[in-house]
């Protein structure tokens, strides 16, 4: 089984736990991962595909959303690239199958990560991500808790993105 340095995933829960991010950590080798994603969901909830061959969405997760579906849907779920444990962040790749839509439009944005794919900062953040963007020109989100602004006065959250966040962290 593979899993995150200890100190790392308690950085990473600790600091995205002042951003109001529920974690729930779940060994893949239970089969349990499936039942997790469906006890944090939301109704009606769409999402992208996961990358991991022994990981996958509940039925109930529609992968294929209309515009409609996704005005609808209270839930998005996606998979997290990786997270960087010294700001809480998670990294959400942009996917041809629809991950930026599903983690920005609904209210509750549920990521999955793998345990194993949590970096220490920042600086091993941009190792990771800087060949593979000037391979490809690809792009990602650099998401840290809830959606909030205070542009306009008081601090709002959800303005531009969702106003929760759950992260189910897998571990292998």
């Amino acid at each position: 089984m593979t899993v995150a340095q200890p100190d790392l995933y308690d950085a990473f829960a600790e600091e995205a736990a002042t951003y109001g991010v529920e974690l729930t950590r779940v060994d893949v080798s239970t089969g349990a991962v499936r039942e997790t994603l469906a006890e944090v969901i939301e109704q009606p909830a769409v999402g992208a595909p996961l990358p991991w061959e022994d990981v996958s969405l509940p039925a109930s997760v529609t992968t294929e959303p209309t515009p409609a579906e996704l005005t609808e849907a209270t839930t998005g779920v996606t998979a997290a690239s990786f997270a960087v444990a010294e700001y809480g962040s998670v990294i959400l790749a942009a996917t041809p199958d629809g991950s930026e839509p599903a983690s920005l439009f609904p209210d509750l944005h549920v990521f999955v990560l793998d345990a194993a794919d949590i970096v220490p900062d920042m600086r091993a953040t941009f190792e990771r991500l800087g060949d593979q963007f000037r391979a490809d020109r690809s792009s990602a989100i650099l998401a840290t808790g809830p959606s909030a602004t205070a542009d306009m006065g008081a601090l709002v959250q959800g303005a531009h993105g969702p106003e929760r966040v759950h992260g189910v962290v897998i571990d292998r």
